[in-house]
């Protein structure tokens, strides 16, 4: 197998009509990736070493997109939607350079299962000419079914031109073929347009390979391999399932999720055995989250990093370039951005910090804040370990605080700060014996006579 050579043709031309949406169909996301990126991932994985993509409507946007999941794919254009044989078809130059299987796939099916493409290629290796993806249900009601005699695949009959003793079959087609490369041109440019709309469609080669005498086959796999995605309430549908595997898949391999359904992963997560994740966590793209972290509830992450043994949480925000070390801690309603929290260090409430590197066991007081942007640039903030910042004090970059640096509370600090030294960057306090008394008074004076001039009038 793993010498054979193969490529998926994946057929993404799906307008967003019925999505409501100017966006293509199939680069709508799932886990935070396009549906068509997770087609890709999948044949890549069961060793497609080469795509083609079949694009239509929006083929710009869509060559634009390729270029960050499939950077190496190529791109068809089907400038007629004249069925999926045709669509097929126009990857004809990639089809025609001698692959030993070509895998047929459609850009809305995203979670199909490595597996069950793997299967389909073994059948290939095996002899077969033609091999049908298919799937059984207790409701096939719409969909085509699949007939076969001796153990063979003879046909893909529509519902509508299903006998109906053929209506009773289970077992459907799921859509997606795998093609022995050396017969694929030959069958594909064989399928005619008989049907009523002049479409040529993919499903007569299965006819059209039995009559030349071909093995033709159906493997099995669940519906969900086969779930095709055309509105949004079903684009929610296979979130649903995608993240319902993604999270057994983590509690198997050692992680705690304390309520599974609440917790959302990206398709990029990693997330290391005996970290403990509590309810309503959302993991976005570029999570990694070493073994023994616990993620408290209601926490954010998004492109971040966290070591081992770190305590994340609750109400917490890790963006973009987030990077906590080992036994780091960020607590409850603190905000870290494009910073570096060293090991042991503690960010514990109601703070903000933003391009900036925490010192290792530095400590930072609630309400301390990184004044990073000045409207117009970025200016980095570099408190040194074992710091000491004390609570509601406001840094502002660029400067550094040094080693063992103590930083009173309420401080506004404009320059950097030597290791060891003590720095307050407040006004004096002073203080007017009764003023208090007389401004209560005042303001009281005045409420009660702009009260009396709304009700004369």
């Amino acid at each position: 197998m793993s010498q054979r050579s193969c490529l998926s043709v994946i057929l993404a031309a799906g307008e967003g009509t019925r999505m409501k949406s100017a966006l293509p169909k199939v680069l709508h996301q799932i886990a935070g990736l396009p549906m068509v990126a997770h087609v890709v991932k999948a044949a890549e994985a069961a060793g497609a070493g080469d795509q083609a993509l079949v694009i239509g409507h929006g083929a710009d946007e869509m060559r634009k997109a390729a270029t960050k999941f499939a950077p190496k794919a190529e791109t068809f254009v089907q400038e007629k939607r004249l069925g999926t044989a045709h669509a097929v078809l126009a990857a004809r130059d990639a089809i025609s350079r001698g692959y030993d299987d070509v895998l047929v796939m459609f850009g809305d099916t995203p979670l199909i299962d490595p597996d069950a493409l793997t299967v389909a290629r073994l059948k290939l290796a095996e002899g077969a000419g033609v091999v049908v993806i298919g799937f059984r249900t207790a409701n096939p009601t719409g969909y085509g079914r699949l007939i076969e005699k001796g153990g063979k695949l003879v046909a893909i009959r529509e519902e509508k031109d299903c006998s109906d003793e053929e209506k009773k079959i289970t077992f459907c087609n799921g859509g997606l073929m795998a093609v022995a490369g050396s017969q694929a041109l030959k069958l594909l440019e064989a399928v005619g347009n008989k049907n009523a709309k002049g479409e040529y469609y993919l499903t007569d080669i299965v006819e059209i390979a039995s009559g030349q005498g071909l093995d033709v086959i159906a493997t099995e796999a669940s519906f969900e391999n086969a779930l095709g995605i055309n509105n949004r309430a079903e684009l929610a549908e296979a979130e649903g399932i995608w993240q319902r595997r993604r999270r057994r898949e983590a509690m198997l391999s050692g992680v705690t999720l304390i309520a599974p359904d609440t917790v959302y992963f990206s398709h990029d997560t990693e997330i290391g055995a005996d970290t403990m994740v509590e309810p309503n966590v959302w993991f976005g793209p570029g999570v990694k989250i070493a073994t023994g972290a616990k993620i408290h509830a209601f926490s954010h992450i998004e492109g971040a990093t966290v070591a081992e043994n770190c305590d994340v949480g609750p109400f917490a925000r890790l963006r973009p370039g987030a990077e906590l070390k080992q036994k780091a801690k960020v607590g409850n309603f603190c905000e870290v951005k494009q910073a570096v929290i060293e090991e042991g260090a503690k960010v514990n409430h109601l703070t903000y910090i933003g391009d900036a590197r925490v010192g290792a066991g530095a400590n930072i007081g609630a309400g301390t804040i990184t004044c990073n942007y000045d409207g117009y640039s970025k200016f980095f903030t570099d408190i040194g370990e074992g710091a000491f910042i004390g609570s509601n004090s406001s840094l502002v970059a660029p400067v550094a605080i040094g080693k063992g640096g103590y930083i009173a509370s309420g401080s506004v600090i404009t320059e950097s700060v030597p290791d060891d030294a003590l720095a307050f960057g407040r006004a004096r306090q002073k203080t007017i014996p009764g003023k208090g008394k007389e401004l209560r008074e005042r303001f009281a004076s005045a409420a009660a006579a702009k009260k009396k001039a709304g009700s004369d009038h």
